[in-house]
């Protein structure tokens, strides 16, 4: 019976001790933000999991063992609020604003792709000018058309300007729902608005998806040509600690990463066979070099 005493002192220790590795070895976590917006994000059909973006992500949490990872759809509205409330959410590829600086961390860059367009029905061709190359300002102030474009969706910092300066009810029409790009489409070819703005393989995948690949063309957009930003996407994380560690690991993936082939044809899969040659000169010659 004296040693009742000693006897429960180990077994608390042992207690104690053995709780001790479950603390110590406790995962942090990443909940990924994706968009219904193939082909970055592919969630149906026969590339279902194959996207451009989404490959890039696997990839991430494949390097990213230290974290438990999940992915979740939501619209960039969402996006938006879960970052502006701190939570431990991050997305793959964004665009860089002096807004989203506001809320969120960004890694170096994660995807290097060609510069958003204008999509149009191509029997409007003559309408826009008849020329391969736009004005979006005259665009704009002629407000003879109707652009379409997603809410809260960036397209580099020029395009983004162009927009918030010239951009009214009359001439603009903000889009906010499940399908995005895909209902954008729907209305252009119902003539309810004249044109939207895309990446040319987001114009392509979605044209031969709705059987209108024939019908529709697009046209490069002056304000976008000298801007480098408009080609560079980066992993953003919530604006904390918790962000500033993440992105600090996620930007050692992605020096690692970046050079690899799998990496490169995450996107080139989605190109045209014409531009693949110009496309890996820009790649190697300045998105590998951008290393901060």
């Amino acid at each position: 019976m004296k040693h009742k005493p000693y006897f429960s002192a180990l077994i608390f220790i042992f207690s104690v001790t053995c709780l001790l590795p479950s603390v110590a070895w406790t995962k942090d976590s990443i909940s990924w933000m994706e968009s219904a917006t193939p082909p970055f994000f592919i969630h149906a059909g026969g590339f279902k999991g194959q996207g451009y973006v989404e490959t890039i992500n696997n990839i991430l949490i494949e390097n990213l063992p230290e974290y438990d990872h999940t992915k979740t759809l939501a619209n960039l509205s969402r996006h938006y609020q879960q970052w502006k409330q701190g939570e431990k959410f991050c997305a793959p590829s964004m665009y860089k604003t002096k807004e989203r600086e506001q809320f969120v961390y960004f890694s170096v860059p994660s995807t290097f792709s060609l510069p958003i367009v204008l999509i149009i029905n191509k029997e409007n061709f003559l309408a826009f000018g008849g020329s391969k190359t736009v004005s979006l300002t005259s665009i704009l102030q002629s407000n003879k058309f109707v652009i379409g474009r997603i809410n809260n969706r960036s397209f580099g910092a020029e395009f983004d300007d162009t927009i918030d300066n010239y951009g009214i009810d009359k001439n603009v029409f903000v889009y906010e729902g499940d399908d995005l790009l895909g209902g954008l489409f729907k209305m252009l070819m119902a003539g309810r608005i004249d044109a939207l703005p895309g990446s040319p393989e987001e114009a392509i995948y979605l044209a031969e998806t709705l059987g209108i690949r024939d019908q529709i063309m697009t046209l490069n957009i002056e304000e976008n040509q000298g801007d480098p930003e408009a080609y560079l996407g980066y992993v953003t994380c919530s604006k904390n600690e918790w962000g500033k560690t993440a992105i600090n690991n996620i930007n050692q993936v992605l020096l690692e990463q970046r050079g690899t082939e799998r990496y490169r044809a995450a996107y080139e899969r989605w190109l045209d066979p014409s531009s693949l040659a110009g496309y890996r000169k820009f790649y190697k010659e300045v998105f590998l070099t951008i290393t901060q």
